[in-house]
């Protein structure tokens, strides 16, 4: 599974400092000062109007900046990302300390979800001196370009791009040919580290002056809940589903033992992260043919019927339109397949990260992607289109609503519908001939929980780190080994060679120097199942639910498409209560969808020594 992201909706867009989803804004003495706004009812009812409209016109035009940065990544659209990130940040500031003028006031509902969403969006709130304005939005566009054209050279006329790496590392099984591709994607990061350092102490300086302890705790406010009480919800979560990950660790180092050796894997150490299959080891699909049932196979291999099937990348995009028409969504524009990007260009650096994009919050919606025929683009394609139809369902919101729920929601909807690729799904549209024997289901449960299951404790660390990095727990010089030491608490992962103080490993993942928060993914990976567990039912399915698609039935696309046309207007509780009939995130949906593995799994590893 690729971990995607969207061009985020409108307010956490116009607000998040990423430096290839950079904004240009209005003058920051535009709009806003106090006295033409009293702390009055009616005057914070002025001024969220009037921010909702200055912040749509800035979006609209800066949204196709951000598109070129993304997609033409040079010097001078670096420099352009910069400083539409310095305008964005001052006014975005400027914006949230307003909005702070109205809270002893008693307001209506709208008014005060909407002054509330103004302060708690900024991802990266820069300090109000507009010289640390300017650097922030420096060191980010930077960073984010640092990876976006990082490449391991082996010699001068042999450099591999991440998309290379990444697909030898999957197939590969010569464990010295990936550790040198896993050791050498880790060379472009080191030099982040000095940037990523100061950036944090400016970022954290920002958020103090809009009233948080440092930027982790204001990260940790935008979920309607207590920064306090959503880490011990994330605590909950976790431990519903830790047992299971523990089954699958356990099972998946036995037999990686067996492939490589116990000199390679020891049974009572954590797994080598070079081994599974993925550049972060943060899911483990590729490795199923070694840890597979020997009587699993299905009888078909989707990326061998893609290609025999002929598709390019646009079919496979067609497929997933297809999907969604046949739940009652309508067709997408004509101009999202004249502006979206599916392949890599062969001219110039792109980054080729899978995102979605909506840059009018009307009907403007894209797909940025690097296409492969192969089966994991293909649920990745119907997982980005489950953002781009959230998009368009809430475009009648007011614009600060047109957001999903929470930033979980919106990774769960495209999520949701790729559970819904299953071989029932793919007999209906004619790529298989028939749906494999319930005997071969603990195979595609196995591979569903390398890529699902061993994906959650990733999903998990990488913000706890970040967090302990904001409060000052953990220093620059402390970075790394941090890192291994909660990768090996959540994971049981373990880096394959030594690792030294100067080593930035964080910053070989996407989202750390990009400056995505994580926890999302995580969220995401909980409440796909519940939303599908919901689906399912609505669609009146009866059988096991690993083998449930929601494909072709109107009434769970009815129950699909009034919560994501809520958008942001109400907490998230009510969006998750409005579609699975529950108020409270619940991953017992993952234990149900996964029971037969489980048991299979406990099977397996009897006689064996689990843990680490």
């Amino acid at each position: 599974m690729k971990q995607t992201a969207i061009r985020l909706g409108a307010l956490a867009l116009c607000l998040t400092l990423l430096a290839g989803w950079t904004l240009a804004c209005a003058d920051t003495t535009q709009s806003g000062g106090s006295d033409e706004f009293p702390a009055t009812v009616e005057g914070a009812q002025e001024f969220v109007q009037q921010a909702q409209e200055t912040l749509l016109d800035l979006m609209v035009e800066g949204g196709r900046a951000d598109w070129v940065q993304a997609t033409y990544i040079t010097e001078d659209t670096q420099a352009l990302a910069a400083a539409a990130n310095e305008k964005i940040t001052a006014t975005s500031v400027r914006m949230a300390k307003e909005a702070a003028r109205f809270d002893g006031l008693d307001l209506p509902y709208d008014t005060r979800r909407q002054l509330g969403l103004l302060k708690q969006a900024l991802t990266l709130p820069a300090p109000s001196d507009p010289a640390k304005t300017a650097e922030v939005a420096r060191l980010a566009s930077s960073l984010d370009a640092a990876f976006g054209t990082g490449k391991y050279c082996r010699s001068e006329e042999n450099c591999l791009t991440l998309d290379e790496m990444i697909l030898t590392m999957s197939t590969s099984r010569d464990p010295e040919e990936l550790l040198e591709l896993w050791s050498g994607w880790r060379q472009i990061s080191p030099p982040m580290r000095a940037d990523f350092a100061r950036l944090v102490e400016l970022v954290n300086k920002g958020a103090a002056e809009l009233g948080y302890s440092d930027l982790g705790a204001m990260w940790r406010s935008k979920y309607d809940m207590d920064p306090d009480d959503f880490s011990a919800e994330l605590d909950r979560l976790w431990e519903q589903v830790r047992p299971l990950y523990e089954k699958l660790h356990c099972h998946v180092r036995a037999k990686l033992a067996q492939a490589y050796g116990e000199l390679q894997v020891p049974l009572d150490q954590p797994i080598p992260a070079h081994l599974l299959g993925n550049m972060w080891a943060q899911t483990w699909a590729n490795v199923y043919d070694l840890v597979a049932p020997a009587d699993a196979d299905p009888g078909y291999d989707l990326t061998e019927r893609l290609v025999a099937a002929g598709m390019e990348p646009e079919d496979i995009v067609h497929a997933g339109e297809r999907f969604f028409s046949s739940l009652g969504f309508d067709p997408l524009p004509d101009t999202f397949w004249t502006r979206s990007q599916f392949v890599r260009p062969r001219d110039r650096d792109v980054i080729c990260h899978a995102s979605a994009w909506d840059l009018d919050y009307e009907d403007d919606l894209r797909i940025k992607m690097c296409i492969s025929i192969n089966a994991e683009d293909f649920n990745t394609i119907h997982h980005e289109l489950g953002h781009n139809y959230y998009q368009r369902a809430y475009k009648e919101q007011p614009f600060l609503y047109r957001d999903s729920a929470n930033d979980g929601f919106h990774e769960a909807v495209g999520d949701t519908i790729a559970l819904s690729v299953t071989p029932k799904y793919l007999v209906e549209i004619g790529l298989l001939d028939a749906e494999p024997d319930p005997s071969k289901d603990i195979g595609l449960l196995l591979n569903q929980a390398l890529d699902k299951v061993a994906f959650l404790p990733f999903g998990l660390l990488i913000d706890q780190w970040r967090w302990r990095v904001f409060s000052g727990e953990v220093g620059p010089d402390e970075y790394n080994d941090d890192w291994w030491a909660l990768r090996e608490k959540y994971q049981g992962v373990r880096p394959p060679i030594a690792r030294a103080d100067t080593d930035f490993d964080p910053g070989a993942k996407y989202h750390v120097p990009g400056n995505v928060p994580y926890t999302r993914y995580f969220l995401a990976h909980i409440l796909q199942f519940q939303f599908h567990r919901a689906l399912c039912e609505a669609a009146g399915n009866t059988g096991p639910l690993h083998r449930c698609s929601i494909y072709n039935n109107k009434a769970a696309g009815e129950k699909l498409i009034a919560m994501l046309e809520m958008g942001a207007s109400r907490p998230w509780p009510e969006a998750l209560e409005a579609i699975t009939g529950q108020s409270k995130m619940d991953a017992t949906a993952i234990l149900d969808y996964f029971a037969p593995l489980s048991q299979w799994l406990d099977e397996q590893n009897e006689g064996r020594a689990c843990g680490w």
